[in-house]
């Protein structure tokens, strides 16, 4: 019996519907097979018939009303996620959501509503889950050699003026809610999805021609939980390392293409007790604390990864686990429960920042 194929519709043929989605579903052609696109562009439509040797249609009712799917890949704009999404699941369809999901708690509720009464999928394409880095990283703090985590540091900073559709607020844009989406997945992820965060939020317009904001400082806290720092700024000329992790028995720093990590063993530390008078050296001069440990270090990069592990398989991995979820019923890593945590730390972070979000 051979592997089923499943038939999937592309709703739009942007950056992200044909060269993330439409590239990554063309080389996965033993499980997916591009049946129609879904653009109201005609040269895109005749550029797809070219490219995946699928039907085209002018809009995404049609294609579903002509084809018969089993997923619909949402990369329509940010601002349409939504409403799409609803009335493809309402239709019967599997669905599978660019980022953002949506703009609000309350719609990523209908679309768990919706997805549980026509017992369809609803997936959000966060790949950053994915990413080889962030899965080292995990690797790291969850093997315990860094000790108790103190603090972990997300920097996506560049130095960059903007002016697409991407920085205005009513087409979901702005540096949190598009950016951020993928880092504030990461950063849930490591802080936990059990609870939610207290949020402390300063966002700024600084070098965009939209009204959404460029530059977001955001502090994610609670009792037994790592201090998380995300910073995603439009006008840092001198941008940090990506990854920084600080723990008890070490820390980690890095990039999506290098890590670095180094700790210490606490039962071959040299004894310690504590001195309530002042300290002083074998000269009897005022002294500091002082100790030589015994550090261990490690690394890793991406270019000595195998293949599985290299920065494509974000895509991959996240299209081989839905499908194993769509033919084979196994629960999708990523749900929408956790995208709804999400999207109340950016609702709260909204509410703390009224000069940019007024309503």
């Amino acid at each position: 019996m051979g592997t089923k194929v499943l038939k999937v519709g592309i709703i739009g043929q942007g950056r992200s519907g044909r060269h993330i989605h439409g590239n990554q579903l063309l080389k996965m052609k033993e499980h997916y097979e591009i049946t129609a696109i879904a653009d109201s562009i005609e040269e895109r439509q005749q550029i797809a018939k070219r490219e995946y040797g699928c039907n085209a249609y002018h809009t995404w009712q049609e294609m579903i009303e002509n084809e018969k799917l089993d997923l619909v890949v949402n990369a329509a704009p940010s601002h349409l996620h939504f409403e799409i999404s609803m009335q493809v699941l309402d239709r019967g369809v599997n669905v599978l959501c660019e980022k953002p999901l949506a703009k609000t708690v309350e719609e990523v509720n209908q679309l768990i509503e919706k997805s549980k009464k026509s017992n369809k999928t609803l997936a959000v394409f966060q790949n950053a889950r994915f990413q080889p880095a962030f899965i080292q990283i995990r690797k790291i703090i969850e093997s315990g050699i860094l000790g108790r985590i103190i603090q972990i540091d997300f920097t996506n900073n560049v130095f960059a003026r903007r002016w697409d559709w991407q920085t205005l607020q009513n087409s979901n844009g702005g540096n949190l809610m598009n950016t951020g989406s993928h880092p504030l997945d990461q950063a849930l992820q490591l802080f936990g999805a059990d609870v939610m965060p207290e949020v402390t939020c300063i966002m700024d317009r600084a070098n965009t021609f939209g009204d959404a904001e460029d530059y977001v400082k955001l502090i994610l806290r609670g009792p037994g939980r790592p201090t998380i720092d995300l910073e995603i700024s439009s006008c840092s000329a001198y941008p940090r390392h990506p990854f920084i992790v600080q723990g008890a028995n070490g820390g980690l720093y890095g990039s999506s293409q290098h890590l670095e990590w180094k700790y210490f063993i606490p039962e071959e530390a040299p004894p310690r007790q504590l001195i309530r008078e002042p300290l002083f050296d074998q000269n009897g001069n005022p002294a500091y604390c002082s100790e030589t440990l015994n550090w261990y270090k490690g690394s890793w990069d991406i270019t000595t990864c195998s293949d599985s592990m290299t920065s494509i398989s974000m895509e991959k991995n996240l299209y081989s686990m839905l499908y194993q979820t769509l033919v084979n019923g196994v629960p999708f890593e990523i749900t929408p429960q956790q995208v709804r945590q999400q999207m109340m730390v950016i609702e709260e972070c909204r509410r703390q920042n009224p000069h940019i979000y007024a309503g």
